[in-house]
């Protein structure tokens, strides 16, 4: 059963970055997005390294992340959680949903190849959609590489999980059919990100989450596991992405250039025009202090525009 965020729960929301490198405009997106909407709304904005894939951490990227937060004038409230410290919580919740959790012996290209065979459709990331292979176990001479979760059967109306985005309005996602019965320890031995970010959202207290609409697609899986393991429901908000020249989400991993930490102005106002909220900031703002009460007003202004986010209703 989902429990829904109570409204008279205090805001509580949060930035979560891989430090897999330094943060770019894209990154400062969604970290203005997340800031300003816990300030709006008087809450606290946590900060967590999210990083359980250790094949991506960059030595010093976590703290290089902190300095440009802060170089931006933006302060977190309380500790930083760090997930590869986390890991006997990820094996706790794991072990609350056994009744739901199975090994799997797949590769990624024996799934890619059934589900080619079959011609089954693909996920809307591109990958294949897993058709349930082992889920009544292992064949004879095989080893389990993963554990996957069971989703609902295709004929269960529990596989339609449906949410309002604070952005784009309502969604819904057929688990089955979009999703599959899906991954929560790879087979190198790492946590996955969907049950990490659960569990971690769960201990946090998170109310609100405000991230980049990159990842809406993870939405219904994270809600589906927050369900089993009596987690609350947070609201959720995808804000848009920052593209490249190429068209392409700005990214580490193509090369998104880092921000400028000698004119943290000039970043933070691209990324305000972004979102927006051009026309609330005065062209004399001179510092960084000055732009957020300004910005923090706007994106109240932004908010209102969108039927979804009207300020009397997300309190």
């Amino acid at each position: 059963m989902i429990k829904p965020h109570s409204p008279q729960a205090p805001y509580i929301g949060r930035f979560a970055p891989s430090p897999s490198g330094p943060l770019h405009a894209g990154s400062l997106v969604a970290a203005m997005a997340s800031y300003l909407d816990a300030r709006l709304h008087g809450g606290a904005w946590l900060l967590r390294m999210e990083d359980i894939d250790e094949t991506r951490t960059v030595p010093d990227a976590g703290a290089a992340i902190r300095q440009a937060l802060l170089g931006m004038g933006m302060q977190w409230d309380g500790e930083v959680l760090v997930q590869s410290e986390r890991k006997a919580r990820y094996q706790a919740a794991c072990a609350q949903l056994a009744a739901q959790v199975f090994a799997c012996a797949c590769t990624r290209k024996e799934i890619l190849d059934s589900v080619t065979r079959i011609g089954l459709p693909l996920a809307a990331d591109g990958a294949a959609i897993y058709p349930g292979t082992c889920r009544n176990g292992v064949a004879e001479g095989r080893i389990g590489r993963t554990l996957r979760i069971r989703v609902p059967d295709a004929d269960d109306p529990a596989r339609l999980i449906h949410f309002d985005d604070r952005w784009r309005g309502p969604m819904t996602q057929d688990l089955a059919r979009e999703a599959g019965d899906f991954v929560l320890k790879r087979a190198d031995g790492f946590w996955a990100y969907q049950l990490a970010v659960v569990v971690d959202d769960a201990d946090q207290g998170v109310t609100d989450i405000v991230r980049g609409a990159d990842l809406i697609d993870s939405t219904a899986r994270q809600i589906y596991l927050q369900g089993l393991l009596g987690a609350p429901t947070p609201r959720y908000m995808h804000v848009p992405l920052l593209a490249g020249g190429d068209g392409e989400k700005l990214s580490k991993q193509n090369g998104a250039a880092p921000l400028d930490l000698n004119d943290p102005l000039r970043e933070l106002r691209d990324c305000a025009r972004f979102l927006g909220l051009e026309e609330g900031i005065s062209a004399s703002t001179a510092t960084v202090d000055a732009f957020w009460p300004q910005a923090v007003a706007a994106w109240e202004k932004r908010l209102n525009t969108l039927p979804q986010t009207k300020i009397g209703n997300a309190e």
